[in-house]
């Protein structure tokens, strides 16, 4: 069976998908599916109309030669298309979920002023059971809220299967929440939610048809993309609508349903502890190779934290010295200056940052006298591969103050090392060589 497809601001570079444009194209009734991204629907107004006074932007139909009222109108229509689509064609429309955007107001004499924004041109649809009413969308918020963390339902809907597909590239940039904490799952199909259980994808019944609220998916090229979205239509198409069992359904059991509803109860269960003993056995693993990213990383945020993790392993108490590590110990103390970089060898600016902090402290009396250069260059190759990765200028000067100029990946070593012996002479002995180094630091002293 031949579908029509329809897309409004959704890039598909796909044949048999047509592009079209909001204000000024296709009727959505005239298609099966609607794929539409709504997020620079507000352009239209944000760029034509300037904010008053309180913010808001605000057009007057006595003065605006037409404006308001062709937004006001194509907004009416596409709404009448839209429903039209879902309820007499039982078609499907897949909508990006942003905030609801920047707003218009179109004000009007004689009559109630009109609030626009990016998601006016919804459909609405209520729906009732004995003890709750989900009423679509004027009882809907969609928070701006974004992240990547996304944990699917598990529903087998052909649109989670799409956003499995691509698991990694999902970015939400809003949630959906409803203004009566309606329990969704009693109207609609939640597809996936956030770690703390936002709803970031939906799948909404409009009788027949369907209105699917799907996040963005990045770095994913529209073809791709379109295809995946292609197949999910043609696998709906063969699957029953959404109903929200009735209270008394439970009343009517078919033969065999027990037993097959206790087998499925103890899968869940053994699958959740599973899933539970998987994550935890994750975090021991992200534990144990915290270590790893000073081979690899760079940044205040991440290469910093794991040197000041690298050098805990080898017993010195570590603080935070503004951008620095300060490290004490019964061997003695030192500052600890990091950098990493893409380029061959470090330069200068690390060492000079370095000098500058061990001769305040000198200058003061506080202490440390040492300085310990910590560096990674060529961060992006194996390791054993990079040549050297400081300049002479830095080893002349590190030579000159008594510093220890120390590579990522001979740190990474004395970690191995220490994870290994846990003696305490051994771990003195390692501190020891540190701080005794003066130059290159080519391995711990042999005792």
């Amino acid at each position: 069976m031949d579908h029509h497809f329809l897309t409004i601001g959704w890039r598909a570079d796909r044949p048999d998908v047509k592009e079209g444009d909001f204000f000024d194209g296709p009727a959505f009734s005239s298609v099966d599916a609607l794929f539409i991204d709504p997020c620079s629907l507000s352009e239209r107004w944000t760029y034509e109309v300037p904010q008053e006074k309180d913010g808001t932007r605000r057009t007057y139909i006595e003065s605006d030669h037409g404006f308001g009222q062709t937004i006001s109108q194509s907004m009416a229509k596409r709404r009448n298309e839209a429903a039209d689509l879902l309820y007499k064609r039982g078609g499907l429309i897949v909508c990006r979920l942003y905030p609801r955007g920047e707003p218009i107001e179109v004000m009007a004499q004689g009559r109630l002023n009109e609030r626009i924004d990016r998601y006016s041109w919804l459909p609405t649809t209520t729906l009732v059971d004995r003890q709750h009413q989900l009423t679509f969308p004027s009882n809907s918020r969609f928070l701006p809220r974004r992240g990547e963390d996304v944990v699917f339902a598990e529903t087998g809907d052909p649109f989670e299967e799409y956003l499995r597909e691509f698991a990694g590239k999902i970015v939400y940039h809003a949630v959906y929440q409803d203004l009566l904490s309606t329990p969704i799952d009693r109207f609609a199909r939640v597809l996936a939610r956030n770690r703390v259980g936002d709803i970031i994808a939906l799948s909404i019944p409009f009788d027949e048809g369907r209105l699917i609220l799907l996040p963005p998916i990045e770095g994913v090229s529209p073809t791709r993309e379109a295809a995946s979205l292609t197949h999910a239509i043609s696998r709906s198409t063969t699957r029953p609508a959404f109903f929200s069992p009735p209270d008394w359904l439970p009343a009517y059991p078919v033969p065999g349903e027990d037993g097959l509803t206790d087998e499925l109860a103890s899968l869940i269960e053994r699958r959740d502890k599973l899933i539970q003993k998987v994550e935890e056995v994750s975090a021991k693993v992200k534990e144990v190779t915290r270590y790893k990213r000073i081979l690899y990383t760079k940044g205040r945020f991440t290469l910093l934290p794991a040197v000041a993790d690298s050098f805990r392993v080898l017993g010195f108490t570590v603080e935070d010295a503004y951008g620095e590590l300060l490290l004490r110990s019964d061997e003695g103390d030192a500052l600890a200056t990091i950098a990493a970089t893409e380029k061959a060898k470090v330069d200068l600016l690390p060492y000079r940052r370095l000098l500058d902090r061990v001769d305040r402290t000198r200058t003061s009396g506080e202490g440390p006298n040492k300085g310990i250069l910590v560096v990674s260059g060529s961060c992006e190759l194996d390791p054993k591969r990079r040549p050297t990765q400081f300049t002479p200028e830095v080893l002349r000067g590190c030579t000159s103050q008594g510093f220890c100029l120390l590579t990522t990946y001979k740190l990474y070593k004395l970690v191995i090392s220490a994870l290994q012996q846990k003696e305490k002479k051994a771990l003195a002995d390692l501190r020891r060589s540190l701080l005794e180094c003066s130059g290159e630091f080519r391995g711990a002293a042999r005792t």
